[in-house]
């Protein structure tokens, strides 16, 4: 008190300013303001009264705030504040300004948020991360599988449960797939958006091999076909690092509930069909979502349609079609290999890998980002689907030809002709390879007339050969009307696999 009192006196009774009684007492220029404002308050100049001693002066600066019960001060419900804090931008000062609005005489800010992580701290670990609303969905499967019994053949099959949860609310997913393979990983993810309403911003799967295909911790690769199913989606895709099960805590505690309320409900039922088995996973499914909370206010279900489905981005207006890439290369004859069929691209591309989208009905080709092909996509193993556009020019002139034209010019010389031109087509694994040596063959009989050239491929059959060079180099030395010793012939085979016979190609 003393040195208050000599606050006073230096401003008051010595009319110094307030700086210099600051330098002068050591103390800051706010606190000398505060104490003027206090004896100011309390009706108080200077000389002090004799008779107030330090005590009173005491009392009369620093009166002691009113003693408040808890209903008075409005003790805050942590359950309601940490729910109220999943909600996009809402922050725990916002909370404690709209409380001493409603109680003015409220506990201050630094009371109020040791006592909210006093609460917090007390709950379970799970619900100590923060997620905020329509921020995050977890996947994962579950451990437990379900036996579904084929009625015809008894055969048993063991189905995959995929469960999928809402961060901020808990609200869950659930169905069984036959697999965990891609295509039952992408549609599970597809279904349970739409079971949702609507697309989170992040999607986080554990490491699962069909949708991270190098688990790594800073840069996992992704899946391309999971990636484009994001991308169609507008999600982003952030996998849970190796070994951190905190990442995915929140997908382990769904698959716990699931094989909790929904797995162990069903454990004496018998299923035929994967389609009655999801009927009753989809019943129970309804009740996880609408069971009451322990700790906090409201359900799974209550607590989605309050945070996180007003938030959720829009689904698009066309689910997203399942394609796989693969990575292909483009043969010297400009075409690329899908599932054993052969589909053309443009020939300046020979050589290039490139990226193969595949539905199932399309194949489209990618170089580099762009589409440079699209095709129907073709069953038929061994044929081809080839665009005119896509050969070079030297090629185009024979767009016009096929396998059946030159053979059926070829019969018309005579049979050995056409079985040299045969045996041409099918030595090379596409035919269009060989038009230009069938042409060659075909047009030196113009040269030497057709009787010359059906006598030329008569002896390049007995040598075995049916090369262009061979049976030019015969009519140029007049061999063909030398006829060769018995012992020499080497007719070709008939059943040679790489010979397919003029009957394949009528």
């Amino acid at each position: 008190m003393r040195k208050i009192q000599e606050v006073l006196r230096l401003h008051w009774g010595q009319g110094l300013s307030k700086r210099k009684v600051a330098a002068s007492c050591s103390i800051s220029r706010p606190s000398v303001d505060d104490y003027l404002l206090r004896a100011t308050a309390a009706g108080l100049s200077w000389p002090l009264p004799d008779a107030l001693s330090d005590t009173q002066l005491e009392r009369l600066l620093f009166p002691t705030a009113p003693t408040l019960t808890a209903p008075e001060r409005g003790l805050p419900d942590w359950g309601e504040i940490h729910q109220e804090l999943k909600g996009k931008g809402v922050t725990l000062q916002l909370l404690w300004l709209e409380y001493r609005e409603r109680y003015p005489n409220g506990y201050q800010y630094s009371w109020y948020c040791d006592h909210y992580r006093e609460w917090r701290g007390k709950c379970d670990l799970v619900m100590r991360q923060d997620h905020r609303a329509g921020e995050k969905l977890f996947v994962d499967y579950a451990g437990h599988t379900v036996e579904v019994v084929d009625q015809r053949s008894g055969e048993v099959r063991t189905a995959q449960i995929f469960v999928a949860v809402m961060g901020a609310s808990n609200y869950t997913f659930a169905e069984a797939t036959w697999s965990q393979a891609l295509p039952d990983w992408i549609g599970s993810h597809r279904r349970a958006f739409e079971f949702m309403g609507g697309v989170p911003e992040l999607v986080i799967p554990d490491n699962l091999k069909s949708g991270v295909t190098k688990a790594h911790r800073y840069e996992p690769d992704l899946n391309p076909t999971y990636l484009e199913m994001a991308s169609h989606y507008g999600v982003t895709i952030i996998p849970a690092r190796v070994r951190r099960p905190k990442d995915k805590a929140k997908a382990e505690g769904g698959v716990l509930l699931v094989e909790r309320w929904i797995l162990a409900a069903l454990r004496h039922q018998n299923f035929f069909t994967l389609s009655e088995l999801n009927h009753a996973i989809s019943q129970l499914l309804l009740r996880l979502n609408a069971r009451p909370f322990k700790k906090l206010p409201g359900s799974r279900q209550s607590m989605f349609q309050q945070l996180d489905a007003p938030v959720l981005s829009m689904l698009p207006v066309q689910p997203y079609t399942y394609a796989e890439w693969k990575k292909v290369r483009v043969h010297i004859d400009y075409h690329v290999e899908v599932d054993r069929h052969y589909y053309s691209v443009p020939h300046a591309l020979v050589k290039q890998q490139l990226d193969a989208r595949i539905t199932s009905d399309t194949v489209e080709c990618l170089h580099k980002g762009e589409r440079v092909a699209s095709h129907p996509r073709s069953h038929l193993k061994g044929r081809h689907t080839t665009v005119r556009e896509h050969m070079p020019e030297s090629h185009r002139q024979y767009g016009d030809w096929s396998p059946e034209r030159f053979i059926s010019w070829a019969e018309k010389m005579g049979p050995s002709t056409a079985t040299v031109i045969t045996a041409a087509l099918s030595e090379r694994r596409h035919p269009q390879q060989s038009y230009r040596t069938c042409l060659g063959i075909l047009r030196l009989g113009k040269s030497y007339s057709e009787e010359r050239l059906e006598a030329a491929c008569q002896r390049a059959m007995k040598l075995g050969t049916h090369r262009y060079k061979s049976i030019e180099s015969i009519l140029k030395n007049g061999l063909d009307r030398i006829a060769l010793p018995e012992q020499q012939e080497l007719a070709l085979p008939d059943d040679h696999d790489n010979i397919r016979g003029p009957a394949y190609y009528h």
